[in-house]
């Protein structure tokens, strides 16, 4: 959701490339801003060129829908969070269709694998977090090293 916010937020007062003329940098459907517009369109001028032909970014507009539990429940990202709460087999069925993949962010569905949850300690960026003094980690370091070494002969 908040991905989409920003999304939305930062076409804002850009333009769509309609047509690139005959600009080398440009793409027709390229997203860029009006300074660079304008920037490419007099540099196209000053040699006589065809000029870039662009349009406003119109930014995405909705409209809040409120659902029922269940409802809701069914439009998480996670089909594995969608599958625990009802119609299993429809959203079972429907993500093996489609390929859909979990990458296992929320809460709910950490629970249901019985993972450590994405919350305090349990978050991604700590998983490989090391706990102890310089010395210690150099000296698990070199003993590594020194079984891979043992490992090889």
């Amino acid at each position: 959701k908040h991905e989409f916010l920003h999304e939305n937020d930062w076409i804002y007062n850009k333009k769509v490339v309609i047509d690139a003329g005959d600009s080398d940098s440009l793409k027709p459907g390229q997203i860029i801003t009006s300074r660079r517009l304008r920037d490419e369109n007099s540099t196209l001028r000053r040699r006589d060129k065809r000029l870039v032909e662009g349009r406003d970014a119109i930014p995405a507009t909705s409209s809040q829908i409120l659902q029922g539990i269940t409802r809701a429940s069914l439009q998480t990202r996670s089909w594995l969070s969608a599958a625990s709460f009802q119609e299993t087999t429809k959203v079972l069925n429907e993500a093996a269709i489609h390929g859909k993949v979990d990458y296992l962010d929320g809460l709910k569905e950490n629970v249901i694998c019985g993972h450590l949850i994405p919350a305090g300690t349990g978050l991604k960026e700590y998983k490989n977090l090391i706990v102890g003094s310089r010395d210690e980690y150099d000296k698990m370091v070199e003993m590594k090293d020194s079984d891979r070494m043992l490992a090889r002969d």
